[in-house]
C-alpha cells in the first residue's frame, strides 16, 4: 500500500557495540538510513535535532532504561515509531514494553526475516497514522487534485506541460478517478484561464440534443425552437470545452466534432453559415478507444485529433498512501460540513481503507466518508461502521497466505457480525444448517454474539 519516494530513518539504540554494527548491516542492505547510539541520553539528543520514523531500542541498559526512552517518544514525538528488544524475553517484559508504547517486541536472538518482518510492520502503522493526521496542504494539492505519490506528481507535471499549449488533450482514466479535475487543472493553469470552462457529458446527454446543445440552433430549427439559443462551443469561446465521455458519441457526432477541430467553426441547428469559435477541446473516456476503433465505433481520425496530449489518471487503488491522504481530507471537508469537528478515523479503520480495491474511485471514497459523517454517532469511525460489503472484501483480500480454514472462521464472524449474531439466517446465508453452523462456531471457537 505504501507509496515512498525514499526510505525511512531508524535510529538503534543498544549499549552492545556488536548489536549497533549487525543491526545498521542489516537494515542499511535494505535501503533504510541507520543511525544509532549507545545510551538513552546520546539517543534522546539525536531525536531532538533529527527526524526519526522508527526507535529500535534495547530494553536493559544502565543507567536509563529503554523503558524511559520509550515513554519520551510517545509523550514527545507522535510521528516516530518504537520497537524493543532484549536478550530477556519474557511475558511480563513484552506486555511492559507494548503499555509504555512500543509498537514492535523482538526477543534476542532474531533472524533477519524477523527483524525485516516487525520493521515493515512498525513502519506500515507509521505510514497510516501519518496519512491518517496529515493536512492537505498547498504542496498536496493542485487545483483541488489530492495526492502525493509518484502517480500524482506525474499529474501536476502533465497539467503543468498541457497548460503551456493550446494543443488538444485526452485524459483517459477509470470512472470517479477525477479526470474533471484534471481538465480544470489545465484551463486554470493556463492563458484561458480567466475565460469559461464548460463541462460537458456526452453520455449524459440524449443524442438527438446533444448537436443542438453543443453548437446552438437558431429560431425555428425545429419544433420548440421559440428563439435562437447559443450553444456550449459559442459560450466557451476564448476557453476551453470539456467533452467528458466522448466515447458515448455517435459516429455521426464525431464527424461534425471533427469538423470544428480542423475549422475552427461551428454551424447552429437550422443556419446557412458558420461561425468562427477559439475553443480549446480537453476530451476524457473511460474507455480503451483503440479497441473501439477496431470495433468501427470510434473514428481513427478523430481519435489522433484528440490525442495530442494524453494524460492517464491511475485508480485509486495504484495511488499508494494517496487514500488515506483523500480520506482525511474528505473527513475534514465534511466534518466542518456537519458540524463534527472531533471526528477521526481509528487506525484499524484506516489500515481498512487501505487495502480496499476502490472500484468506484476517488468518487466512491467521497461518498462514503461522508454517509459515514452523517450515519456514524461516536466521535471515531471504526470498523463495524463501515458497509458490509467493504468489510467483507477487505478480508478476502488480506492475504493468500492463510488456511481454509482461517478464511472460512473469518468469513463465518463477518457474516454473523453483519447479522448481530442470527444463527439462523447466518446458516440460511452460508448454505449450511443450523447444525453444521453450531459444529463450526465449536471448531473455530467463534462467539456467535
Amino acid at each position: 500500500m505504501t507509496n515512498r519516494r525514499e526510505k525511512e530513518t531508524i535510529l538503534i539504540v543498544d549499549d552492545a557495540p556488536e548489536t549497533l554494527e549487525l543491526l545498521d548491516r542489516n537494515l542499511a542492505s535494505e535501503g533504510y538510513k541507520v543511525l544509532s547510539a549507545s545510551n538513552v541520553m546520546d539517543a534522546i539528543n539525536l531525536l531532538k535535532s533529527t527526524e526519526i520514523d522508527l526507535v529500535i531500542s534495547d530494553i536493559k541498559m544502565p543507567k536509563v532504561s529503554g523503558f524511559d526512552l520509550i515513554r519520551f517518544i510517545r509523550e514527545n514525538l507522535k510521528n516516530t515509531e518504537v520497537m524493543a528488544m532484549t536478550g530477556y524475553a519474557s511475558v511480563e517484559g513484552a506486555v511492559k514494553a507494548v503499555k509504555a508504547g512500543a509498537e514492535e517486541y523482538l526477543s534476542k536472538p532474531f533472524t533477519d526475516e524477523e527483524l525485516f518482518s516487525s520493521v515493515r510492520k512498525a513502519i506500515e502503522k507509521l505510514n497510516i497514522r501519518k496519512s491518517g493526521q496529515k493536512d492537505v496542504s498547498a504542496s498536496h494539492r493542485h487545483q483541488g487534485i489530492v495526492g502525493d505519490s509518484d502517480e500524482i506528481i506525474k499529474i501536476f507535471t502533465s497539467i503543468g506541460k498541457a497548460a503551456s499549449t493550446t494543443a488538444t488533450a485526452l485524459i483517459m482514466g477509470e470512472s470517479g478517478t477525477g479526470k474533471e479535475l484534471v481538465a480544470r487543472g489545465i484551463h486554470y493553469s493556463s492563458s484561458r484561464s480567466a475565460a469559461p470552462f464548460i463541462p460537458i457529458n456526452c453520455g449524459g446527454i440524449p443524442e438527438t440534443l446533444l448537436e443542438s446543445e453543443l453548437f446552438g440552433y437558431v429560431k425555428g430549427a425545429f419544433t420548440g425552437a421559440v428563439e435562437t439559443r447559443a450553444g456550449f462551443f459559442q459560450t466557451a469561446d476564448g476557453g476551453t470545452i470539456f467533452l467528458d465521455e466522448i466515447s458515448e458519441t455517435s459516429l455521426a457526432m464525431q464527424v461534425k466534432l471533427l469538423r470544428v477541430l480542423q475549422d475552427k467553426e461551428v454551424c447552429m441547428v437550422g443556419a446557412n453559415k458558420t461561425r468562427i469559435v477559439d475553443v480549446r477541446i480537453i476530451a476524457a473516456t473511460n474507455k480503451d478507444l483503440l479497441s473501439l476503433i477496431k470495433k468501427g465505433s470510434f473514428r481513427e481520425d478523430l481519435f489522433f485529433r484528440i490525442n495530442v496530449i494524453t494524460i492517464y489518471v491511475p485508480p485509486l487503488r495504484d495511488r499508494g498512501d494517496d487514500i488515506l491522504l483523500l480520506a482525511g481530507h474528505f473527513l475534514r471537508k465534511f466534518s466542518k460540513e456537519y458540524g463534527r469537528p472531533e471526528i477521526k478515523f481509528t487506525e484499524d479503520t484506516l489500515r481498512a481503507l487501505g487495502k480496499y480495491s476502490w472500484p468506484g474511485n476517488v468518487r466512491e471514497l467521497e461518498n462514503l466518508v461522508q454517509r459515514l459523517i452523517v450515519m456514524t454517532e461516536s466521535d471515531s469511525i471504526d470498523i463495524p461502521d463501515l458497509p458490509p460489503y467493504m468489510r467483507f472484501s477487505i478480508s478476502s483480500s488480506a492475504g493468500l497466505n492463510r488456511t481454509l480454514a482461517d478464511v472460512e472462521a473469518e468469513h463465518i464472524r463477518n457474516v454473523l457480525a453483519n447479522l448481530a449474531g442470527n444463527k439462523s439466517r447466518a446458516a440460511e446465508i452460508l448454505g449450511i444448517d443450523r447444525k453444521t453452523l453450531r459444529e463450526k462456531l465449536k471448531k473455530y471457537n467463534v462467539n456467535p454474539d
